[in-house]
C-alpha cells in the first residue's frame, strides 16, 4: 500500500477530459493523463535549457523585486497591495526591465532574471494574470545582436528538448525554425543566416497597402478606417500610434513562420533608443510566431533626459485616459545618469515557448496551476 486515498482516484483508462477540472486540481489531471504529466516535464526542461544556455554564454543571474514601490517595464496595469508595518501600496512587478538595468549599470555587464511577473489584464488563450518571463540585457549590444541572441535560445532550446529537430507541429502547421535569410547586405552587422526581418512599415505594406513611409496622418487615418481597423481616441493622436494600430489588428495574426518586426514607433516604446538613422523610431524588436508574440527587445535607451522626457509624455497619457501609460520612475533615472553602457535586452514569453514546444493551444494548459474564477463564482 502506498497511500490512503479518500476520493474516487480517476479512471486510468478514460483519464478526466473537463478541461475545467484539469486546471482547477491539476494534481488530479496528471495522474490521469500522461500527456498532461509529460508536457509539465517537457516544461522543466525547457527553463534549465534556457538557465543552462545562459550560464554558458556567461550571463548572470539575479533577482529583482516582486513587490515595488513604483511599477514598471511594459505596457500593463499593476495589481497593487498593501505593506501594513510601512503603511504603503505596493505593486506586484509587471516586468523585471528597470531594476535589471539598473544593474547593468552598477556594471554587471551580463544578466538575466526567470520569474513570475503579474498583470492586471484579461484572460485568454495566451495571457493569464501571472506568467514567467525571462529577461536578458547584456552591455555593448544593440538590437540586432540581441535579435542573434533570441534566436540561438530559443533553437538551442528546441532541438535539445525535442530530440535535435527543428520541424515544430504547432495546431496543425508545421513551423520550420531554421535560419534562412541572409539580411547582410541590408543591414552589414547583421551577418549570417536569421529568421525573417521586416520593419514594421513593411509589414503594414505588404499586407494592407499603406505606406505609412508616404501618407500623411488624415490620409492614413482614412484608409486605416476603410479596411475597418478600430481607431480610439489615443491611436488618433499621430501617425506612429496610427501605425501600430494598423499592425496590431491588421498585420500580427498573419505572421505564421517565425517573424521579427523591427524599428517601431517611439510612442509605443518609451524604454527604447531612438533609431539611428530614422526619426520618429526606435531600435526595438517583436518576434512573431504563428500570429502570436513571443519576444520583446531593444537598443536600450541610456540618456537621462531623453528617458524624462519619455515618461513624461506617458504622463500625459495615463492623465488623458491611458491605464497602460507607463509612470515616472525617478530612481531609475538616477541610474542612468550614473551612466550606463550601450545595451541590448529582450524578454521571452516562457509560458507561450512552453506551448509551442508542446503543440498546447492554451496558456491554461501550460501553466501548472492557472488563475481560476473562485469555485463558488462559478
Amino acid at each position: 500500500m502506498i497511500s490512503k486515498a479518500t476520493i474516487p482516484f480517476p479512471d486510468s483508462y478514460y483519464g478526466i477530459n473537463d478541461p475545467e477540472l484539469c486546471r482547477r486540481h491539476r494534481e488530479i489531471d496528471l495522474v490521469s493523463n500522461s500527456t498532461s504529466l509529460q508536457r509539465f516535464k517537457l516544461r522543466s526542461r525547457i527553463i534549465r535549457s534556457i538557465r543552462t544556455y545562459l550560464w554558458n554564454a556567461g550571463f548572470d543571474e539575479i533577482e529583482t523585486p516582486v513587490l515595488q514601490t513604483i511599477y514598471g517595464g511594459a505596457a500593463a496595469r499593476p495589481f497593487i497591495t498593501h505593506h501594513n508595518t510601512l503603511d504603503i501600496d505596493l505593486y506586484l512587478r509587471i516586468a523585471t526591465e528597470l531594476f535589471l538595468k539598473r544593474a547593468v549599470c552598477g556594471g554587471m555587464e551580463k544578466v538575466f532574471e526567470i520569474g513570475r511577473v503579474f498583470r492586471n489584464e484579461g484572460i485568454d488563450s495566451t495571457h493569464n494574470p501571472e506568467f514567467t518571463s525571462i529577461e536578458v540585457y547584456q552591455a555593448y549590444a544593440d538590437y540586432f545582436q540581441i535579435m542573434a541572441l533570441v534566436e540561438d535560445l530559443i533553437c538551442a532550446v528546441a532541438t535539445e528538448v525535442l530530440g535535435g529537430s527543428t520541424q515544430i507541429d504547432y495546431q496543425g502547421d508545421k513551423i520550420s525554425i531554421d535560419r534562412q535569410y541572409d539580411y547582410s547586405n541590408i543591414y552589414p552587422t547583421f551577418t549570417g543566416k536569421h529568421w525573417r526581418v521586416k520593419t514594421m512599415v513593411e509589414a503594414v505594406r505588404d499586407e494592407t497597402g499603406l505606406d505609412f513611409d508616404t501618407l500623411e496622418f488624415s490620409e492614413a487615418k482614412s484608409k486605416a478606417e476603410a479596411i475597418g481597423v478600430r481607431l480610439t481616441d489615443l491611436n488618433t493622436q499621430n501617425l506612429g500610434y496610427l501605425l501600430y494600430a494598423v499592425f496590431d489588428q491588421k498585420v500580427e495574426s498573419t505572421l505564421i513562420e517565425p517573424t521579427f518586426i523591427i524599428d517601431f514607433p517611439v510612442e509605443v516604446s518609451p524604454l527604447a533608443k531612438r533609431h539611428r538613422s530614422k526619426p520618429g523610431f526606435v531600435e526595438r524588436f517583436e518576434l512573431f510566431i504563428h500570429g502570436t508574440e513571443y519576444s520583446n527587445g531593444f537598443s536600450e535607451l541610456n540618456d537621462p533626459v531623453d528617458q524624462r522626457q519619455r515618461f513624461e509624455e506617458q504622463l500625459a497619457q495615463k492623465q488623458a485616459g491611458d491605464d497602460e501609460a507607463h509612470p515616472m520612475d525617478e530612481d531609475f533615472i538616477q541610474a542612468l545618469s550614473l551612466g550606463m553602457p550601450n545595451c541590448g535586452g529582450m524578454g521571452i514569453g516562457v509560458d507561450r515557448l512552453v506551448m509551442f514546444l508542446t503543440d498546447t493551444q492554451s496558456i491554461r494548459d501550460a501553466i501548472l496551476f492557472p488563475t481560476m474564477r473562485s469555485f463558488k463564482d462559478t
